[in-house]
């Protein structure tokens, strides 16, 4: 199991945002992952617009997790509607 760092950024409407919210942390469940932390980032410009959206309210999780889930979790996370982003970083140790 490697340690990533998950970046989320949802749309600043709150029932979208706890929507996503939630199915985020359900996959995450669902693939094994060990969230760490969570970290609410706030309300941001984003650098470009993504959706017609130029803010965006960002997450930032630091989980373990295993190298074979996180392809799995970015097909699942592209047909999340409530996501206008995600990245995955692994943290070197």
């Amino acid at each position: 199991m490697h340690q990533y760092e998950l970046t989320v950024i949802f749309p600043l409407e709150e029932d979208q945002y706890h929507a996503g919210k939630e199915t985020v942390l359900a996959d995450l469940a669902a693939q094994g992952a060990e969230i760490l932390k969570t970290d609410e980032k706030g309300d941001r410009d984003l650098a470009y617009e993504i959706k017609k959206r130029k803010r965006g309210r960002y997450l930032l999780f630091t989980l373990k997790l295993d190298p074979v889930k996180v392809s799995v979790l970015d097909k699942v996370f592209k047909l999340n509607a409530n996501l206008l982003r995600y990245l995955f970083v692994k943290i070197e140790e």
